[in-house]
């Protein structure tokens, strides 16, 4: 079967596939979380509708698919190993609107709620890949990162893989369905952040005001 005529990420992704086979969409996926603006919702799809036109065996995207997202996810483990408490902590001391005690906050809640954070951190779009980072910073073990690295890739991964699969030609009605769940989470970020920015401005005019 002619591969559709595709431009962009998408047009990319498959010439990849089509050239590497399945390790193609593992390199796809692991740049996907190196830059969380490629799409998985986008790449995973393409892998299982690439599967399907036999350019590849749908257990080999699956496999690789989730390979690189454990390969990319490790990579951003590894820096925020190397960037460590202490630089968060003077980078943080450096930002405006916010304090070292912002940084302690989170520490006491990765520390409670870190496993679960990375696991199903691995199904929601953006932030999949930002939460290696904390990890890193956390010094996570290795081991129980990898595992629920892996378990948490697996299921979002094989979903999408499968679905491209079955869909065929219409591959692209995930991208438009996700297309909207991502915004959703996008707009519900940029929320938290108002609001953070203006409970905290709020908090330095009560400090002045006290003064």
């Amino acid at each position: 079967m002619s591969s559709p005529n595709l431009d962009g990420v998408a047009g990319w992704a498959i010439n990849l596939m089509e050239t590497l086979g399945a390790p193609g969409a593992g390199l796809a996926i692991a740049l996907e979380n190196l830059f969380p603006p490629l799409p998985s919702e986008v790449i995973l799809p393409l892998a299982g509708f690439t599967a399907s036109k036999g350019n590849m065996g749908l257990f080999d995207a699956v496999l690789w698919t989730t390979l690189g997202s454990v390969i990319g996810a490790l990579a951003l483990y590894a820096v925020g190993a190397l960037l460590g408490r202490e630089r968060v902590v003077f980078i943080a001391s450096k930002l405006p609107l916010v304090s070292v005690s912002d940084i302690e906050k989170t520490e006491a809640w990765f520390a409670k709620h870190g496993r679960k954070t990375v696991f199903f951190g691995r199904m929601i779009p953006i932030f999949r890949s930002l939460i290696s980072i904390p990890a890193g910073v956390e010094r996570m073990p290795i081991l129980v990162f990898t595992l629920l690295t892996t378990l948490g890739s697996l299921i979002w991964n094989t979903a999408f893989v499968m679905a491209g699969f079955l869909l065929g030609e219409n591959w692209s009605l995930v991208e438009d369905y996700m297309g909207i769940v991502s915004k959703v989470v996008l707009g519900i970020v940029i929320l938290a952040v108002v609001l953070f920015v203006v409970v905290r401005l709020s908090d330095r005019r009560k400090g002045k005001h006290h003064a």
